[in-house]
């Protein structure tokens, strides 16, 4: 079981493997971010998970690369090209990230916010064209002369080794962001974050490709995801009231009715499974979460600094890494729904600890509140990841023959809605239970911190993402559904 992952790995694997480590050592500078948005930027919880929200939207889109991918060679090459653009736009958010945290002159004439948000643009632009190529590479791989079994557990082997890398990159990056904090500038930080566009390229370059074939154009998903990608920004830049309601609603019909044109030519019990599918995926993903608040009371009530954020995440993204990888077999092996049910009511109890500390329970038991966070991290860290690689390996199994690069990116962009549905539950409720940060401009106080409403945020968000997950998966397993 321990060499299980070694021995799956094959050289056609490494391109796919160096994109989604690249994806998981942008973490590197997560902390630093956090902070510096805290500190530098007067934006609220509200705006600030509202504009997470938007960020979601390069993500809902990928059915646009993804025809791309599929259908359209630029010098020769449809898989490389690909990976080094994202490559590009990667490396000019970040430059414009330093320029910014350096208060260079280049950008003096620009707010700080819209500089931030045209950087992290930029930069998720260039992770969703990678993770395309990623994720069509993932399929095409796989060696499929033998049995449906043997072809499935691959697919789901592919997934495993996709999130040991990135897990892997998690760990080798996530604490020393933080810890590093300490010693130089936040902008010398983001610096040392360009090696990650340059590592994202490497197994591209080093290891040739196969040539793949060029399917022609679906041109109704592909112009119909550029028109709706339009249609978002506009929606964006005028501020339109309920904007994003509007881009949700619309995005989930427009990917569903391409998901329906894909499909269309499967027989009807592969569509009702797919379709049991999407629902399972869509309810896993849409549950909200509490929102930058927890992260301020952290900060502000609990005294976490950026290296204990930065010790949080390394021992999260080392036992996440080994929980993953001793349960690799079992992963490819066990019912995917049944799986998820049990990371589901296992995730209700590992939510506990976190409304304990809000609670002052630890306190009456003696308990240091950063022991608390590190044994809760500890122990609930393995369990995203093993719940995200079973429902990319659910995607994995009923991608259909030549329209693998759109179908991956239009149930990436499913997901990606889910995640919106999340952030606007999310925005709701701290709308409805608002918790607000210390906030001092040029040393004048304009907001006191006030965190009297987390506790409900934290109860109904531990209720919902347990009990909406369970429904679904039993109502809709489509495992179950096949015995």
């Amino acid at each position: 079981m321990l060499v299980t992952p070694i021995l799956a790995i094959k050289s056609r694997y490494i391109p796919l493997l160096l994109i989604y480590f690249a994806y998981g050592a942008s973490g590197f500078t997560a902390i630093v971010e956090s902070f510096w948005v805290k500190n530098s930027l007067n934006l609220s919880a509200e705006a600030l998970v509202a504009f997470g929200v938007w960020l979601t939207v390069p993500w809902t889109i990928k059915m646009i690369f993804g025809q791309m991918v599929d259908s359209i060679t630029i010098f020769g090459s449809n898989r490389k090209v690909y990976v080094v653009i994202g490559a590009l736009l990667m490396t000019m958010g970040i430059l414009l990230m330093i320029g910014l945290m350096q208060e260079s002159s280049l950008l003096s004439g620009f707010k700080k916010g819209s500089v931030y948000i045209l950087s992290s643009v930029l930069m998720v632009v260039g992770y969703v064209m990678q993770d395309v190529v990623a994720d069509t590479m993932s399929t095409e791989v796989v060696d499929r002369t033998g049995s449906r079994e043997e072809i499935e557990h691959e697919l789901a082997m592919i997934q495993v080794l996709g999130r040991l890398s990135l897990g892997i990159a998690i760990f080798a990056v996530s604490g020393l962001g933080g810890w590093l904090a300490q010693v130089y500038s936040y902008a010398t930080i983001y610096t040392i974050s360009l090696f990650i566009p340059i590592l994202s390229i490497l197994g591209v370059v080093l290891i040739k490709l196969n040539p793949v074939e060029s399917t022609p154009l679906n041109r109704p998903i592909f112009f119909g995801g550029f028109i709706f990608a339009v249609f978002t920004i506009l929606m964006g830049y005028n501020d339109v009231p309920y904007s994003q309601e509007i881009v949700f609603v619309i995005s989930l019909g427009v990917v569903l009715a391409m998901l329906k044109i894909l499909i269309n030519d499967l027989d009807d019990t592969t569509k009702k499974h797919i379709i049991m599918t999407m629902i399972i995926i869509f309810v896993y993903r849409a549950m909200p979460s509490v929102g930058p608040a927890l992260q301020w009371w952290e900060i502000d009530v609990l005294k976490f600094d950026e290296p204990f954020f930065g010790t949080l995440a390394q021992i999260g993204a080392a036992i996440a890494l080994l929980g993953m990888w001793f349960s690799s077999r079992f992963i490819i092996e066990q019912a995917i729904g049944k799986v998820l049910m049990f990371l589901t009511i296992l995730g209700f109890f590992l939510s506990l600890p976190v409304l304990a500390m809000y609670y002052g329970l630890h306190t009456k038991f003696g308990l240091d509140a950063h022991t608390v966070a590190l044994v809760d991290t500890a122990v609930s860290s393995p369990f995203s990841y093993i719940s995200g690689v079973l429902m990319l390996t659910l995607v994995a199994i009923y991608a259909p023959e030549g329209k693998r690069g759109t179908w991956f990116a239009l149930m990436a962009s499913l997901m990606n809605i889910a995640l919106s549905a999340g952030g606007l539950f999310t925005k709701y409720l701290n709308a409805m239970f608002v918790v607000t940060r210390e906030v001092k401009e040029n040393g004048v106080l304009t907001s006191t911190a006030n965190y009297d409403n987390l506790g409900i945020l934290l109860w109904i968000v531990t209720i919902t993402g347990t009990l909406l997950p369970m429904f679904a998966i039993w109502k809709f397993d489509p495992q179950k559904d096949k015995k």
